[in-house]
This record gives structure tokens, sequence and C-alpha cells, in this order.
């Protein structure tokens, strides 16, 4: 009986562990779609979005604290216009040949009652790595109906001066600097 009752204890404590550890997720990328808004010599915005990236989530929510590594595919830029994706990719704008075509958002977050408000990270782009803070206007995380796997998403904003990171085409013709990003994002607990 007593040895039973210390297996019994032994698991309770394996399972109590396992629950406490921080928690992997990996980006769907079919239901993640960061997108921007950009000014367009102040009399209307362009608008697109990046059509690929990967990257991980990992919560460790007895912590209280989070981290973000996200992959931008810039070759994947889609304003709707091909001559413009074409034209963003190239040397006048991303430049994708000389600086890749990767750009990446690092960052992490604090964890209140399994939640959070905010990413403190930096937004490396174009060979300049600067911080972007990311305000999240909603995140949930709720079981995958089909998956049967923890889904966690988010709806996040923030605002940056392109200038900052050596994009400063159109300033001569009155262009705003700043770009309104706009990221859905969803990732499921990897297996």
């Amino acid at each position: 009986m007593k040895s039973s009752s210390k297996l019994l204890a032994a698991a309770l404590f394996a399972c109590s562990a396992a629950s406490a550890a921080p928690v992997a997720y990996d980006i769907d990328p079919h239901h993640t779609f960061p997108s921007f808004e950009a000014d367009h010599m102040g009399i209307s915005y362009w608008r697109g979005k990046i059509n690929k990236n990967s990257g991980k989530v990992v919560l460790d929510r007895e912590a209280g604290q989070g981290t973000l590594d996200i992959a931008i595919d810039l070759s994947s830029i889609d304003f709707g216009e091909d001559l413009l994706n074409k034209w963003a990719q190239g040397k006048d704008f991303f430049d994708i040949k000389k600086y890749g075509k990767t750009a990446r958002y690092s960052g992490t977050m604090k964890l209140a009652d399994g939640t959070a408000s905010e990413v403190q990270g930096e937004l490396t782009l174009h060979g300049v790595t600067k911080p972007v803070t990311l305000k999240l206007n909603r995140f949930k995380c709720i079981p995958h109906p089909m998956l049967k796997r923890e889904l966690c998403g988010a709806d996040a904003s923030a605002t940056f001066n392109r200038e900052d990171f050596g994009l400063a085409a159109g300033k001569d013709y009155g262009f705003s600097m700043d770009v309104a990003l706009r990221i859905q994002v969803e990732a499921v607990a990897a297996k």
C-alpha cells in the first residue's frame, strides 16, 4: 500500500511539474498575416500584407512571461499591385538581394492571469535593429477543437518610423515615414 501511495505521489508530482513547464507554440502561417498601412504623399494610404511568415511563441505561465520570435518573408509582400510588390522588394526599398528577404521580430511579454497586453521587442529590417512595442488588443488561448491542442491568438498593433530602418523612399515627395502595423496571429501548441 505504501509503495502505491509513493507511486501515486510521484505521478501527481510529475503531472504538476509538466503542467508548470513552459509551452512552445508554432505560428500558424495560414492564420497569421502582418498587415501595414503607409502614407502616400499625404493624400491616401497604401495598405498591404505579408503572406508568408513563421515563428514560435513560448509561454511560461508559472513565471508569468513569454517570448516571441517571428520571421517575416519580405518577398511575399502584397500591396495588391504586382509592380508595387516588385518595386518594394527591389534596390529602391527593401533591397532583398542585399539585405535578405527575412525581417525578424523578437520580444518578450509579461503574463497576468494567463494573458498579456504588450510585447516589448526588436524589429530587424533592412539590416537595422530597433525597438518596437506591440500592443496586444486581444490575446486569448483556447483548446483547438480539431487538433486537440491549445491554440492561442492575438490581435497586435504598433507604429514605427521606417526611416529609422533606412527606408526613406518618398520622403522628398512628402510621404510620412510612419508605418502602422496590424497583426493577426494564431499559434498552436507544438506536439
